[in-house]
């Protein structure tokens, strides 16, 4: 069983990267490989999220859970072209009390359908939490006004 996992430290308020990251169809605003999401039904715990990659592959997603207190959102791949099953991500969000930071993480285990894939599937979902974070970080980082900031 494949475990991935990436995390970074943002230089912006936990609250700032929440308000982005805490809406599970707002991967398009933050994410680079997202052209277009949708919720299906509702936006609670048990939604279902459909979405467009980059170059037209769609996936579908649904919300597991979601705490503000905890700045956590957990979600299975429903449908999806990678060669995975019982994929289970949580993207974790935490205050740097010290710097006025944040510390963000974003981690998966899954079974692969292709025992010859592993190594493979294993690295593109690397590659999205990567490029996710990484682009949230530089997002966040351009508004001045999460720096304090004019």
């Amino acid at each position: 069983m494949p475990r991935v996992y990436y995390s970074t430290v943002i230089d912006a308020p936990a609250d700032a990267v929440w308000e982005l990251t805490r809406d599970f169809n707002g991967l398009p605003k933050w994410h680079p490989g997202i052209v277009d999401s949708e919720l299906e039904q509702g936006t609670d715990v048990g939604c279902v999220r459909h979405f467009t990659l980059k170059g037209g592959a769609k996936m579908r997603e649904k919300l597991l859970a979601l705490s503000d207190a905890d700045r956590t959102v957990a979600y299975s791949i429903l449908e999806t072209g990678m060669k995975l099953k019982n994929y289970v991500a949580v993207l974790h969000v935490a205050p740097v009390v010290a710097t006025n930071q944040t510390f963000a993480e974003w981690s998966a285990v899954f079974d692969v359908t292709d025992p010859s894939a592993e190594e493979e599937t294993a690295a593109t979902v690397y590659g999205v939490f990567s490029s996710g974070l990484e682009s949230l970080k530089s997002m966040v980082c351009d508004r001045k006004e999460y720096m304090g900031r004019e």
